[in-house]
């Protein structure tokens, strides 16, 4: 039972959790997944999945909102905003740290460096989140045909990964239909044992959280205006993300491209070519992809100081961009959760989200191989031929000892059984040594 899991241990978890959660997205559900799920043991498999299938539905980050949703199902709000919160902060320290460095030295050879190596083993962790995933997740021929599509739909044709998941949410319903006229499934549910917490929602316990959440949110930006005017760095960029928290569908990779664009082009926060070194510093720390943002808020205050210092003034656009990308997270999943579990039962609710968390495998299949091209590629040219468009290697751009490192990662981690951190560790000290070196 819940109960039965001392806060403290908790909190030593979601410690462990917030210093390798490496990589992006896919990397960080891995490791929660590995940790809760299969260590653990504090949450079923269904319940997991079940929580995932929720949060890819979601704006803003989906690997926050995981960890806030699984901090809530075993200790409510306190756990919800633990794991959150110690979820978010390394990175935020670590970015924080980088932009200074960054904005006062250029850029940062020993860190990237550093870096190097690291990459490899993130990228074993991703591959482990595919096999593990897809192999509980997809549960029939039906689910392996939506999380083939998936992947085609988003890496060869670009698709929008909003209409993915609700043609994945249609195929699932039409799917329960279908068997629930007679047919036989698939494949049977299997039953699974599950002990966390179930809070029954309602209308007051709603307005409660809007009365105590929007205030919170948009207080800050209210003051900001009244005091600095809505012209101000801050309130422009406090405004800018907290409409990004509301319509960025698809976490990180899916509007990270939109955030470049609006911060190079419309405002003028970022130089052409910054917001690459800015998610080389979300990439490479731990915590959210998302987190880049704050590196956009850092950037764009310290061009624009005004009276203040420019040092302080970025540490302030951080900590702005930061809270109105953030705090959104945590309304999302105390107000929601409660109605999410509540329908665990529907039959035909969980046939949605189960060909949603089909779909989630093609995705994080798709970000697998985006970051393994990243990694062993130097150079990627965009391809667009008809419906087709995604990115081409260079051959000659390859990295051979990026390859050897990656293959020597994943070696370590799923046939050797050697541990993330071990595994972590030991990427970044090879990569450093080989480039200091070469």
């Amino acid at each position: 039972m819940p109960a039965s899991i001392p806060f403290r241990e908790a909190l030593r978890v979601w410690v462990r959790v917030a210093l390798l959660s490496f990589g992006g997205p896919a990397a960080q559900i891995a490791v929660m997944h590995r940790i809760l799920v299969d260590e653990k043991r504090w949450l079923s498999e269904s319940r997991f999945l079940h929580a995932l299938n929720y949060c890819m539905l979601l704006p803003g980050p989906e690997a926050t909102q995981l960890a806030t949703y699984s901090g809530w199902l075993l200790h409510g709000y306190r756990g919800g905003l633990t794991a959150g919160l110690l979820f978010i902060l390394p990175g935020f320290i670590s970015i924080l740290v980088l932009s200074i460095l960054y904005a006062g030295y250029g850029q940062l050879p020993l860190v990237s460096a550093l870096f190097y190596g690291l990459k490899a083993a993130v990228l074993a962790i991703v591959i482990d989140a595919v096999i593990c995933i897809g192999r509980r997740a997809l549960q029939g021929r039906l689910h392996i045909v939506i999380a083939a599509l998936a992947f085609v739909g988003i890496f060869f044709l670009a698709i929008p990964f909003p209409l993915i998941i609700v043609s994945a949410a249609l195929c699932g319903l039409l799917a329960a239909h279908y068997f629930s006229a007679g047919h036989a499934p698939l494949r049977e549910p299997v039953a699974e044992a599950d002990s966390a917490r179930q809070v029954s929602p309602s209308r007051l316990r709603a307005v409660k959280l809007l009365a105590v959440f929007l205030p919170l949110w948009f207080g800050p930006l209210a003051a900001l205006a009244a005091v600095l005017g809505s012209d101000s760095v801050y309130f422009q960029e406090g405004w800018f993300f907290s409409k990004a928290a509301v319509v960025t569908f698809g976490g990180a990779y899916a509007v990270l491209a939109y955030i470049a664009q609006q911060a190079v082009d419309i405002y003028g926060w970022l130089a052409p070519g910054e917001m690459l070194d800015g998610l080389g510093m979300a990439e490479t720390t731990p915590g959210p992809l998302i987190q880049v943002v704050q590196f956009v808020g850092f950037m764009g205050a310290f061009r624009d100081a005004g009276s203040l210092p420019p040092m302080l003034a970025g540490t302030l656009g951080a900590v702005l961009t930061t809270w109105v990308t953030f705090l959104p997270c945590f309304l999302w999943i105390f107000l929601g959760a409660p109605y999410i579990e509540a329908l665990r039962g529907n039959q035909r609710l969980n046939a949605a989200l189960s060909a949603i968390t089909a779909a989630v495998v093609g995705v994080i299949l798709n970000l697998a191989i985006w970051f393994a091209l990243h990694v062993v590629f130097r150079e990627l040219r965009d391809f667009e031929y008809g419906i087709l468009d995604f990115e081409l290697p260079i051959a000659t751009s390859l990295d051979p000892f990026a390859v050897l490192l990656c293959a020597g990662a994943v070696l370590a981690m799923l046939r050797y059984k050697i541990g993330m951190l071990t595994t972590l560790l030991g990427s970044a000290a090879i990569g450093l040594v080989y480039q200091l070196l070469f």
